[in-house]
């Protein structure tokens, strides 16, 4: 019997020219003997194909986070963390992507919410001359990279709406190199960037809004550092709500004169599941690294860590979450979450989110760092399937003497009180604007003021206040009226 399928089909040429040809491969030399082929190494080492028709759009955006070495933050199989297409669905269900494909809006959306530094452009809010000058210095350096939006139609090629990267550029003869992710249709390939600005230069009928192109680069720092919010979770759009929508309205339906009062309405209506929405980061370390000393990069970001969390307990805010948790007798300090803890390092371990783990014990013991500084990790034994994993976690801490090794009451570690202190600063600042005593009104404003914050805190709260707001704007489809990050 007959199987009916396609393999590959043959590039049109011209316009294109394949990169692997005699000529592609004169085109590379030239642009790589001019400096503007600096872009493409780190991109062809983790140039990947897209896994699903309509995946171009996430296929592209993996690659180029990959490329420029942006950690998601959560695991993508086993104890890696690396970027997927399957974990790009924050801003749309893989299952519509998968059915319709991915508006250019969000994949700036995902590309923004991913962690990246982003600059997009539509036609109608470019020039061709602009969009020249961006691609010299994308292809001239490799701390960014650009995603094009075209349609394939423009190149004779079959096919409408496509992303993929640009990898690199010859002056002389003008043309760009299309790293083309629906590699089992075309191979890379390069074209005249005025066709190329022509195809971009299309409308996309999903949206009525001209396709474009967007510039990523690496953040100074990782986003994310110390908390994050989680959109994994069906009940997150319902939290968003509620953080967005419920609370401006409840303390300004209700009479509060002071903060512990704003705490109160705020904390005692909060979703049961809320505590899957923000969480803090514990790093995993791996079996073959239990007995060694910590490496300087994992010491470099367990600082950060540590600064993070000391400038938050050091927040007035903190002061007042703390003395109102205390009042209602809640407990979520370092002992009563290290099970929990462990539990989720023996998911990530066993790639298994079966909730059928039992942390038999648990420990907190100090590791060595590259210098004398003793460093708190979690230790615990979780038994799955009768047998046992054993899983290590760094995790920051705030102490009064850094040398110390002493991992006892002393210690300051991530808990529910500096969790939910950082996740109020992250709301909008018009959040408190209804409230009727303004007395009240202004203390509540000036503890969340971004201004009275560190720097390091202020770029924590930041990400979070983009995450929360790039989500609601993603799921609202609103992303395609304005593709800047929200500012504050």
């Amino acid at each position: 019997m007959a199987m009916a399928g396609l393999y590959r089909r043959p590039l049109p040429s011209p316009p294109a020219i394949d990169f692997a040809s005699a000529e592609g491969k004169q085109i590379f030399k030239e642009a790589l003997q001019k400096g503007n082929m600096e872009g493409f190494f780190r991109l062809i080492s983790y140039f990947q194909t897209q896994s699903e028709p309509s995946y171009c759009g996430l296929a592209s955006l993996s690659m180029v986070m990959n490329a420029l070495s942006i950690d998601p933050g959560r695991k993508w199989k086993g104890p890696w963390r690396w970027f997927d297409e399957s974990m790009l669905d924050c801003c749309e269900p893989l299952e519509i992507v998968k059915d319709k494909g991915i508006a250019f809006g969000k994949v700036v959306c995902l590309a923004h919410c991913s962690g990246a530094k982003v600059e997009a452009f539509r036609t109608s809010q470019s020039t061709i001359e602009d969009f020249r000058k961006c691609v010299i210095k994308c292809s001239s350096s490799d701390n960014c990279h650009i995603i094009t939006s075209y349609h394939r139609g423009v190149f004779k090629q079959t096919g409408t709406g496509h992303f993929s990267p640009i990898g690199g550029y010859n002056a002389e003869r003008d043309m760009a190199l299309i790293l083309d992710v629906a590699r089992f249709k075309y191979p890379p390939h390069w074209v005249p960037l005025k066709l190329l600005w022509e195809a971009m230069d299309s409308l996309d009928l999903s949206t009525g809004q001209r396709r474009g192109f967007m510039l990523i680069s690496r953040p100074h720092r990782e986003p994310g550092l110390l908390y994050t919010l989680s959109c994994k979770d069906e009940s997150w759009l319902s939290i968003a709500k509620y953080l967005t929508e419920d609370v401006p309205r409840l303390v300004s339906s209700q009479h509060v004169n002071n903060v512990e009062k704003i705490l109160s309405v705020v904390f005692k209506s909060l979703p049961s599941n809320f505590n899957q929405f923000i969480r803090w980061v514990a790093e995993l370390r791996r079996k073959e690294d239990l007995n060694q000393n910590l490496s300087a990069e994992e010491k470099s970001r367990l600082n950060l860590k540590q600064e993070v969390l000391k400038q938050v307990l050091e927040s007035e805010l903190f002061k007042h979450v703390s003395k109102f948790l205390s009042s209602v007798e809640y407990e979520d300090n370092l002992h009563h979450v290290a099970a929990k803890v462990c539990c989720q390092g023996a998911e990530v371990l066993l790639g298994n989110l079966s909730k059928e783990l039992c942390c038999r014990e648990t420990c907190v013991k100090c590791v060595k760092g590259t210098g004398e500084e003793a460093i708190t990790v979690v230790s615990g034994i979780v038994l799955h399937d009768g047998s046992e994993q054993q899983v290590d976690l760094l995790v920051p801490s705030a102490q009064a003497d850094p040398k110390c090794c002493d991992c006892g009451p002393e210690s300051v570690y991530p808990a529910g009180n500096d969790v939910l202190t950082v996740l109020l600063m992250a709301l909008p600042i018009q959040t408190w604007s209804g409230i009727k005593d303004q007395a009240v009104m202004y203390e509540m404003k000036q503890l969340v003021s971004m201004a009275s914050l560190p720097t390091l805190l202020q770029e924590e709260v930041l990400h979070l206040r983009r995450q929360l707001q790039l989500l609601r704007r993603c799921q609202e489809n609103k992303e395609e009226d304005d593709l800047a990050a929200p500012a504050f």
